[in-house]
């Protein structure tokens, strides 16, 4: 059987049910290298403010490994907070027929890369994209740059049509590239918490009528928070609430800002479990992120599994890919009155909304788990070796 060494960072919710599909699914074998270390099972997130610690598993059901990290400041934030001097050895020893890695901005991570380029297949996964704007200069630089980066990787596999123009550009070819979306747990966010969630909407004072605008993600200025918080203030409607749930370096000054409208609610940071009931409860789900580095924005794929409209920025990387008219609006980026404009149109008729909620449930079906599992393997079991 072929064996596939996966090297990433940290678990996340939004890869390590991947990997326990590929487990199951046998087809291929795997082993994750979890490259922070151990102590990343529960991690300072410096966006919220505090420690998360997911609430659902992330370990089990598939082969991993902690590898020893010898970084002064740990940490997946900048390149030297991953270092991992028996990284190598370590893969070796697995011998696997081919490696894929998450990220390539991490010591070790691009030491893996050029170790094996040449040897056996290296296999990327990233979702940057071209959206943030840079000057002239500095994108020649980072033009010369990463063309030398990506040719040590044989493949890459792209999240949606914003992260495959960024790969075309830094020169990889149609035939090196598979499309493996961006998901969720679609089915987790879609079984139904309609009890729970007319409970939260009772506890936020809200009738039937009324519609709920949720913005959920940390508090920080990539997001721009204030701006949706400004453009719900122009919108003067009485049957309209707006949820901000998350914490944050913005947190204060939005509450200041909130303080005298009855109809804005706050919420803390919510992990997992109880995020489904939440995006439930909402009507519409707002991403204004201005960005840099909103590369996709999955919390949107949450929203529409849970059956939410959506309206994003067009800098959020999934707006190109999953939001039309038919379940929302993509606004300018920045522009209060483009968002506005959107908010007005969206909420002018509850039962529209929820149509484009029923069609966001459709639209993200096929942005699922197993399209991922499947590229990875198609990928491996096709390989010349």
């Amino acid at each position: 059987m072929r064996k596939l060494a996966i090297i990433t960072t940290h678990p996340i919710q939004y890869y390590a049910p991947v990997f326990r599909l590929l487990q199951q699914r046998g087809k291929i074998s795997i082993k994750v290298f979890y490259t922070w270390g151990e102590a990343a099972i529960s991690k300072y997130d410096p966006g919220f403010g505090k420690d998360i610690s997911w609430d659902i598993p992330l370990t089990e059901d598939y082969p991993f490994t902690w590898v020893r990290n010898v970084a002064a400041n740990p940490g997946s934030h900048y390149k030297r907070g991953i270092i991992n001097p028996t990284l190598i050895s370590e893969i070796k020893q697995f011998n696997p027929s081919a490696i894929l890695v998450f990220g390539w901005a991490y010591q070790s991570h691009f030491e893996v890369m050029r170790y094996f380029h040449g040897k056996i297949p290296v296999y990327f996964r990233g979702d940057s994209t071209l959206l943030d704007e840079m000057p002239a200069w500095k994108k020649t630089i980072r033009y010369i740059w990463l063309k030398w980066v990506y040719h040590f990787i044989n493949n890459a596999f792209y999240v949606g049509t914003n992260n495959r123009s960024y790969f075309k550009l830094y020169g990889l070819k149609d035939e090196q590239l598979a499309f493996a979306p961006h998901a969720i747990d679609n089915e987790r966010f879609a079984a139904d918490c309609g009890k729970e969630a007319r409970q939260l909407r009772e506890q936020l004072n809200l009738r039937k009528k009324n519609i709920l605008i949720l913005f959920a993600g940390k508090l920080e200025d990539k997001k721009s928070p204030l701006l949706l918080l400004e453009a719900f203030l122009d919108l003067q409607q009485d049957d309209v609430h707006l949820l901000i749930t998350g914490n944050g370096q913005l947190e204060a000054t939005l509450k200041a800002s909130a303080a005298e409208s009855p109809n804005i609610h706050f919420l803390n940071f919510q992990n997992q479990q109880y995020m489904p009931v939440i995006y439930q409860a909402a009507d519409l789900f707002c991403l204004p992120s201005q960005g840099p580095g909103e590369t996709w924005g999955l919390a949107v794929n949450e929203a529409m599994a849970a059956g939410a409209a959506i309206v994003v920025s067009d800098k959020v990387g999934c707006a190109t890919d999953l939001v039309t008219e038919k379940n929302g609006a993509i606004f300018t980026s920045g522009d209060l009155a483009s968002l506005t404009k959107a908010l007005k149109t969206l909420t002018a008729d509850k039962q529209n909304l929820k149509q484009m909620g029923k069609h966001s449930k459709v639209v993200i079906a096929a942005w699922n788990f197993t399209n991922i599992a499947e590229a990875f393997e198609n990928k491996l079991l096709n390989e010349k070796i």
